[in-house]
């Protein structure tokens, strides 16, 4: 049997994990640094470094047969480069292809190039620079801040005032400035291998604190997987649009993407426009999207085995701490997950004193299923009741949108 390693320590490698732990091909599932809900699926073990060398010591010392990288920032820094100039195999993308999300500035010119239908935009050097271009795009405006900013670096200014206040909050460096587009949000994330692409299904995330999408943008209160979010034909198109240029103009760059390239789309009126590229799996809608896959992973990333879903659609949603997205409360004791029916994914707690705490902005992720989406969506609402924690703060409106297509 071989053994596999998962990099990352949220609610996404959790769900990695426990999947991984179910494929007949792995005896050892392991995760670096893990959290104390990976602890029950996999061995969770700290690198000398968090960096890709420290990683790969690891990977080496535990002769594992694949390495699957959870969050972006390694695969930015390259960890995939040094992985596979060792002889590892790793899923993700080389530090030049992961570039599409380390810089929005890289990406929007690269959708440019690529023609890929994206929002109309300029890129200016500094914050301050944004404030004389801000009314040519009319409001509201999408201002977004130039590197990873772990799903917070998005700011949409209903008006000038909202914009003048913003931006000096944004970190230095370039700033993208993008006209509001009009729409439902999907996202559609592939499994690239540099040329060809196997689509997962479609999933829609839930960026805003509050119900109604109110509120500050998070990292995501919740997701949920349904076949019935895009058509066939909406699928195809995507491909068509989207993927397979990206893929074709990332060759042609002699940066072959390989991975998971989630694309966030808006299913404008005109047709499918990127938002922007991630090159990973998303968070939470690897929760649910995880949740409802039927096929073997590890066969899915080893032996290319098809990838095949579950009829029932799946809810999560996420359980966040006092003062999330904001200035974060931690330390905080969880409750009742012992007596909760869902599968609850571990993104930000630490074991302590025997007890299980609070240890980030978004804590669990409350995962469950059912033959329809109302029914998916009670389902896990329901398992929330049973969880309980100081300051703990959720979305009720998780999966809601997609009613209307039931």
């Amino acid at each position: 049997m071989q053994n596999v390693l998962v990099i990352g320590g949220g609610g996404r490698e959790h769900a990695l994990c426990w999947k991984l732990a179910q494929s007949h091909l792995f005896g050892g599932v392991y995760a670096a640094p893990g959290n104390p809900g990976i602890a029950i699926a996999a061995r969770c073990l700290s690198p000398s470094t968090l960096t890709p060398s420290g990683y790969l010591t690891l990977a080496e010392e535990l002769d594992v047969a694949l390495t699957v990288v959870g969050p972006e920032a390694p695969l930015v820094d390259g960890i995939v480069d040094i992985f596979r100039a060792a002889g590892r195999r790793i899923i993700g993308p080389t530090a030049a292809a992961a570039r599409l999300e380390g810089s929005k500035a890289f990406s929007k010119d690269f959708m440019m190039r690529a023609g890929v239908p994206t929002a109309r935009a300029i890129t200016v050097p500094s914050p301050h620079d944004a404030i004389s271009h801000i009314d040519s795009f009319g409001f509201p405006v999408v201002l977004k801040a130039d590197g990873l900013a772990a799903g917070k670096g998005v700011i949409i200014a209903a008006d000038r005032a909202q914009a003048l206040d913003a931006l000096p909050k944004l970190p230095p460096g370039p700033v993208v400035i993008e006209q509001y587009l009009q729409g439902e949000e999907v996202s559609f994330i592939v499994l690239a291998d540099g040329l060809t692409a196997r689509p997962l299904a479609a999933t829609q995330d839930h960026k805003a604190v509050g119900d109604n999408d109110s509120g500050p943008n998070t990292g995501g209160m919740g997701a949920y997987c349904d076949g019935r979010i895009l058509t066939e034909a909406q699928s195809t198109d995507i491909m068509n649009s989207v993927v397979h240029p990206t893929l074709a103009q990332m060759a042609a760059d002699g940066t072959p993407f390989t991975g998971f390239l989630y694309a966030g789309l808006m299913m404008t009126p005109d047709g499918p426009k990127v938002l922007e590229f991630n090159v990973r799996l998303g968070d939470p809608e690897a929760q649910s999207l995880i949740h409802r896959l039927d096929s073997d992973l590890g066969a899915v990333f080893l032996e290319n085995e098809p990838l095949r879903w579950k009829p029932d659609p799946s809810v999560c949603v996420i359980l966040a701490a006092h003062g999330y997205p904001g200035q974060v409360r931690t330390g905080d004791i969880i409750s009742g997950l012992e007596t909760c029916p869902a599968t609850v994914f571990h993104s930000g707690t630490r074991l302590s004193a025997n007890a299980l705490t609070t240890d980030g902005g978004r804590v669990l992720g409350v995962t469950a299923s059912g033959p329809d989406l109302q029914t998916a969506i009670r389902n896990t609402y329901s398992a929330v009741n049973h969880i309980s924690f100081s300051g703990m703060h959720f979305r009720t409106d998780i999966g809601r949108k997609g009613l209307k297509r039931w």
